[in-house]
C-alpha cells in the first residue's frame, strides 16, 4: 500500500499526463485530473476509466498503465487522493486539516467526479479503477447517497461501474491464521501511533506514505473490525454497499501478498446485489512477474481485458 522503492520519485514534465480539469473544493482543497480523452472519431463516446490510487502512492505512478487504457481506446484520467503528490493541502502542510475516509468518499470523490462529468459531458460513461485502498474507497462512493447532481448511466453518484485491481479488505481474519494476527498488530500500531503523533509518517516508516490520523484509524478499524465506518458520516457504508446494482470488475494479482483472494472475497462480498466479474491476472497473461505493484508496469493485457469490459458497460 505503499509506494514502492523503484517507483520514481519525481518525473521531467515532458512525462506528465495533460492536465484536463482541476476539482476545488470550499475547503480549499484542489485535486488536478490529468489523463488523456478517447477517440472521438466513434459514433459513441469512448468510456472514462478514473484510476484512484493506493495508500501513499502518487497519481504519477499509474500512468503508464493510463497510457496502456488510452491505446485501447479510453479516455484515461489519474487523480491523487487528498494530501498526496499534486492535491492540496499536503499531509506535511504545517495548517494541514485531519480528514478521514468520510471526506474522501463524501466530498472529495463528489467533487472530482463531477468535474470530470462536467468536462466530459453527462453521457460518457465513467468508471473508478482503484487499486488497494483506492478500490476500497471506489467501491464504498459509488455506493452512498450523495454526489453530483449530474448522474451516470446508472448510477446516483455520476459513476458507472467499478474496478478493482489488487485491492481487498484489510480485515484481519481474511488473511488466516499465519499473517492475520501480524496484519492486526501493525494495524494496532498504526492506529496508536498515528493518534499520538498527529500523523502516520509512513515515509520515515516505509509503509503507506505520510497519511492523517483521520485516515489511519479508519484503515485499522476496517482491519479489527471488517466493517467500513468513518466518525460523524450519517451513512452506514455497510447498508449502502449492500444496496449497490452497478457492474464491478474484481481484478485478483498473480503473486500479490498484499490483497490475497480472500481479502478480495471479503469486500465483494460486501456487495451482494452488484453484478461482479471476477478476473484473474496472471504472469502468463502479462509476460512479467507480478506483485502488488508491479502489475502496472506489466498492465497492456490488463487494459485490454478492463476496455473490453467497460466498452461493453460492464458485462
Amino acid at each position: 500500500m505503499t509506494q514502492p522503492e523503484s517507483a520514481p520519485a519525481q518525473q521531467e514534465p515532458a512525462d506528465e499526463l495533460p492536465l484536463l480539469v482541476t476539482a476545488q473544493l470550499p475547503d480549499g482543497a484542489r485535486f488536478p485530473v490529468r489523463g488523456m480523452r478517447g477517440s472521438e472519431a466513434s459514433p459513441r463516446p469512448a468510456p472514462a476509466v478514473l484510476i484512484l490510487p493506493a495508500m501513499g502512492t502518487p497519481a504519477r505512478y499509474y500512468r503508464a498503465f493510463a497510457r496502456q487504457l488510452h491505446a485501447e481506446g479510453l479516455t484515461a484520467l489519474t487523480v491523487d487522493m487528498r494530501g498526496q503528490g499534486e492535491s492540496t493541502p499536503r499531509v506535511t502542510d504545517a495548517d494541514a486539516v485531519d480528514h478521514g475516509y468520510r471526506t474522501i468518499v463524501e466530498q472529495d470523490l463528489a467533487a472530482v467526479v463531477e468535474a470530470i462529468r462536467a468536462e466530459l459531458g453527462p453521457s460518457n460513461p465513467l468508471y473508478l479503477l482503484g487499486h488497494s485502498m483506492g478500490g476500497q474507497l471506489g467501491l464504498i462512493h459509488a455506493s452512498l447517497p450523495v454526489g453530483p447532481c449530474v448522474s451516470g448511466a446508472n448510477g446516483a453518484n455520476g459513476v458507472d461501474g467499478v474496478v478493482l485491481v489488487a485491492s481487498g479488505s484489510v480485515w484481519y481474519r481474511a488473511y488466516g491464521p499465519l499473517r492475520g494476527p501480524l496484519l492486526l498488530i501493525g494495524e494496532l500500531f498504526a492506529a496508536a501511533t498515528s493518534t499520538l503523533l498527529g500523523r502516520w509518517p509512513g515515509t520515515r516508516l516505509g509503509f503507506g506514505g505520510n497519511q492523517p490520523k483521520g485516515v489511519m484509524r479508519d484503515w485499522a478499524r476496517q482491519g479489527r473490525k471488517g466493517r467500513y465506518s468513518s466518525p460523524g458520516s450519517p451513512h452506514d457504508y455497510e447498508a449502502a454497499l449492500r444496496t449497490l446494482t452497478l457492474p464491478v470488475l474484481a481484478v485478483s494479482v498473480e503473486g500479490d501478498t498484499w490483497a490475497p483472494a480472500a481479502a478480495l472475497d471479503h469486500l465483494v462480498g460486501k456487495v451482494p446485489a452488484a453484478r461482479v466479474t471476477r478476473l484473474r491476472y496472471s504472469v502468463r497473461e502479462a509476460g512479467a512477474r507480478l506483485d502488488h505493484f508491479v502489475w502496472t508496469r506489466a498492465g497492456g493485457a490488463l487494459a485490454k481485458r478492463v476496455a473490453a469490459w467497460a466498452v461493453a458497460g460492464g458485462s
